[in-house]
């Protein structure tokens, strides 16, 4: 691409900009997964600069063209909108089934499946009609397009196997006393390979993910550096759901609403390329946090100052990031005592003052990484 990134990583690169400017300097065919969740259509106003029901279909078309364009013939478009009601009367808006009907009918996408994310956490809304006048039970459920650009994408719904349930696991020990191979009356036939373990059950469509980000390190650290918090993120399973499911190792993943980056934090973790458009300079700016599990506020406060360059060109050289919380400590320690093939002084003087630190498994004794910057 001809853009600097905001910061970057050895897999992924974080840009600051207009997405539909920044599309048009990827090549046809070159990304494996456009995994995002752009504004919603909200009667009111958001920060995040959300737009309006009734031009929202149209201000999306251009962005479902430009990706239609940069995705593989293999690759998939993953579209995460949530619901929203009609101006002043408790009747729900139809823009996520219009934006559905456009990309397909229009643009020429694929359907491949329907998705939806339960959120059990979610707040009761909207105020006035659920919590107020109590006619309406609370929205608690995302529409999760998942687009394709022709009829057969990459996809392998054996990388998100769920656990079996106690009852399956029962019958897969002991099929004979469960069921017996025939043709059910509504036409599935039953054959004696049900009871097989296959290591895990078929999702559904329906993700229930509860969104309980409230003790994370990035909000924590927004906070105690006066930041601006992104307002609408959603969980590291989401898109770690369909990363696993539709992509391989090192293919590339795109977030074109990139917000605070779980997207493309989550592909670092799954060890994928990345690349994530935000507009907001501060939003992305401070999702850099996701990246800096182990490192000080002071060192987190000096990464943020140079961010503000206007051609910062950051690159994280050593980073944490995983999806499983407690293997961080274990990370951390690993790269500590690597050793080096030539050695030099100041390595010598460094692992003589670290030796201890496997004797403390907490995270805070572990001192942060060291870095890498480039500023253009």
């Amino acid at each position: 691409m001809r853009s600097e990134p905001l910061y970057y990583t050895k897999k992924g690169k974080a840009y600051c900009g207009d997405s539909l400017e920044l599309l048009s300097e990827l090549p046809d065919n070159s990304v494996d997964l456009v995994m995002t969740s752009p504004p919603f259509a909200l009667r009111r106003q958001k920060t995040y600069g959300n737009v309006v029901e009734t031009e929202y279909v149209e201000w999306i078309k251009p962005f479902g063209k430009a990706v239609f364009r940069v995705l593989k013939e293999t690759g998939s478009l993953v579209l995460d909108l949530g619901g929203a009601y009609k101006s002043g009367i408790p009747s729900r808006s139809l823009y996520n089934f219009r934006v559905l009907l456009m990309f397909c009918d229009e643009i020429g996408f694929h359907l491949s499946e329907d998705f939806y994310w339960f959120n059990p956490a979610k707040l009761p809304s909207p105020i006035e009609w659920v919590n107020k006048r109590k006619i309406r039970a609370k929205d608690s459920v995302n529409t999760v397009w998942w687009f394709s650009k022709t009829a057969f994408p990459k996809a392998d719904v054996r990388k998100v196997l769920v656990p079996y349930s106690d009852r399956m696991k029962k019958l897969i020990e002991d099929p004979d006393s469960f069921y017996k191979p025939k043709k059910r009356p509504s036409g599935h036939d039953i054959s004696a390979g049900f009871g097989k373990n296959n290591g895990g059950a078929i999702p559904a469509n329906l993700l229930t993910i509860p969104n309980t980000d409230s003790n994370s390190s990035y909000l924590r650290l927004c906070k105690e550096l006066g930041l601006q918090r992104h307002p609408a993120r959603f969980p590291t399973e989401l898109p770690a759901f369909f990363i696993k499911m539709l992509t391989d190792e090192k293919d590339i993943i795109l977030d074109i609403f990139g917000g605070s980056n779980t997207t493309g934090f989550t592909a670092e973790a799954l060890n994928r390329k990345w690349l994530t458009f935000e507009l907001d300079r501060e939003y992305l700016s401070a999702s850099i946090i996701r990246f800096l599990d182990g490192y000080s506020v002071e060192e987190i406060r000096e990464i943020l100052c140079k961010l503000k360059s206007n051609q910062s060109n950051y690159q994280l050289e050593k980073i944490y990031c995983t999806l499983e919380p407690a293997k961080a400590t274990k990370q951390r320690r690993q790269y500590i005592f690597q050793p080096s093939l030539f050695p030099s002084e100041d390595d010598c003087i460094e692992k003589k003052n670290r030796k201890n630190i496997l004797e403390n498994d907490s995270p805070a004794s572990i001192p942060p990484s060291p870095i890498v910057n480039r500023i253009a």
